[in-house]
């Protein structure tokens, strides 16, 4: 049996708001029974974009992620509906009856994601339906088609064959907020870059003043011994991402030639090192 998922890889995501204004073009003013009813022309999104900004100048890095329901297979807004006017279809869509669900307003509050919105015209709550119109007709989401850099991935999850399913079984898609405990059916790559943090900075030999290229950097986890480790790239740079805060690590940095060296820290925001020097072993005999 179908099951409909998506994938949105934040990696990929450039904020050019296709998605947004593929979304809107589809849903304002566009009724589509039984199903949906239009949204409003100004004030009402069915998907958002969340911005996160990481580090402080001079290191800083910007990422986004597309917001929009989740499908979940625990629905908390199903609870609240009277008259059965949220249901889920056997494909995984949540629905939000458009006749059913007038005045519900709790529909709205119910949602952990706030990705429900209230239409005060029509006096009804709306969200996304993977456009399930298009969808009958065997064709994608809107905002899957409009997206140009291919963040959004749109398949059958049970099909073990669809990109999606290959995905989400390669355990590198994560579901946003798994403790809410609603088993949502979008999933996120590389979540971490708006979940976690990272510990990053730049090596330099003293003796030259130069970038230290393919210095060997090792992050150890304090509390529970793990350890990773990467290469110094052309100029001297190093990062280690997906990290928890309030954790204590060691960085280890070792160039043949040059004395090791060692840095802690507990790790409290994303944090740049800046440079750091490396001496040649004969310097200091």
């Amino acid at each position: 049996m179908t099951k409909w998922a998506l994938v949105v890889d934040v990696d990929k995501c450039i904020a050019c708001y296709a998605c947004f204004v593929a979304c809107k073009d589809e849903f304002w003013a566009n009724d589509y029974p039984p199903y949906s009813l239009g949204v409003k022309k100004r004030e009402q999104t069915l998907i958002r974009l969340v911005k996160r900004e990481r580090g402080k100048f001079p290191y800083v890095k910007v990422h986004y992620m597309p917001i929009l329901c989740m499908q979940c297979d625990k629905p908390p807004c199903i609870k609240v509906a009277k008259n059965n006017a949220v249901y889920k279809r056997e494909d995984g869509i949540v629905i939000i009856d458009p006749e059913k669900a007038v005045g519900q307003r709790e529909i709205v509050n119910a949602c952990p994601y706030g990705v429900i919105s209230w239409n005060d015209e029509r006096n009804l709550p709306q969200k996304c339906t993977f456009c399930v119109h298009r969808v009958e007709d065997g064709k994608i989401p809107r905002c899957v088609q409009a997206c140009p850099s291919n963040a959004l991935i749109f398949g059958d999850l049970d099909n073990p064959k669809s990109e999606v399913s290959k995905m989400v079984k390669s355990g590198l898609a994560e579901q946003f907020h798994p403790e809410y405990n609603t088993k949502p059916n979008v999933y996120y790559l590389n979540l971490y870059k708006m979940t976690k943090y990272f510990v990053a900075g730049k090596v330099v030999l003293r003796d030259t003043d130069e970038c230290a290229e393919g210095v060997e950097v090792a992050l150890i986890n304090e509390k529970t011994g793990e350890s990773r480790t990467t290469l110094t790239d052309s100029f001297g740079k190093f990062e280690f991402d997906g990290l928890e805060l309030n954790i204590k690590y060691r960085i280890k940095l070792n160039r043949p030639g040059y004395i090791s060296k060692e840095l802690s820290l507990i790790l409290e925001e994303d944090t740049y090192l800046g440079n750091i020097f490396l001496d040649r072993a004969h310097d200091l005999r």
